[in-house]
């Protein structure tokens, strides 16, 4: 194992133990071997941790996957418009990308709204920043994207033209396992 993939092992492990509400019951020697497996895996979660992401094993809805538990949306993912549609539709100043762009490039997709509100049982993030979230293509047609924020100790979900973008705004990754 190169010394790049020990180090990122030995950081989740960390954040593993340090919040073990986010995946109750599982253990770390059993998803070591899982991670260890996956190469591609390690590259989507180096990728992760280095844009800011702060990757942690979790149980959102009954699925165990990867997830962005930074407390703001990841810092290195945000001032991006919701997908390459909407990038390449907006004539005066274009963001520098998508998020869907993004978490394709990243190996992984966005949490969903049910995804997203699961998160929030499990902390409190997005206080300060919001996350685009994936949305359901019938209101993806109609020119609109799904964001999410927490606010008054409340979890919001909103909508906003894909191609709106704005500093405070990433995204944040899921990888099932």
């Amino acid at each position: 194992m190169s010394e790049p993939d020990a180090a990122l092992l030995r950081q989740l492990q960390t954040r593993f133990e340090q919040h073990p509400q986010r995946h109750p019951g599982l253990a770390w020697v059993a998803v070591a071997e899982r991670l260890q497996a996956r190469p591609a895996l390690l590259q989507t979660l180096q990728a992760m941790e280095a844009s800011g992401g702060e990757p942690d094993l979790v149980v959102l809805n009954g699925a165990l996957g990867v997830c962005d538990c930074a407390a703001e949306s990841p810092s290195g993912r945000r001032s991006l418009c919701y997908d390459r549609a909407a990038r390449e539709g907006r004539k005066q100043n274009p963001p520098a990308g998508s998020a869907l762009e993004q978490a394709e490039a990243l190996g992984a997709t966005l949490l969903d709204e049910s995804q997203y509100r699961a998160l929030q049982q499990l902390g409190a993030f997005d206080r300060k920043t919001s996350s685009w979230l994936l949305t359901p293509p019938e209101l993806r047609a109609l020119g609109g994207a799904l964001f999410g924020d927490r606010r008054y100790e409340r979890v919001f979900t909103y909508h906003n033209g894909a191609d709106a973008y704005y500093a405070a705004r990433g995204f944040r990754a899921w990888v099932p396992l």
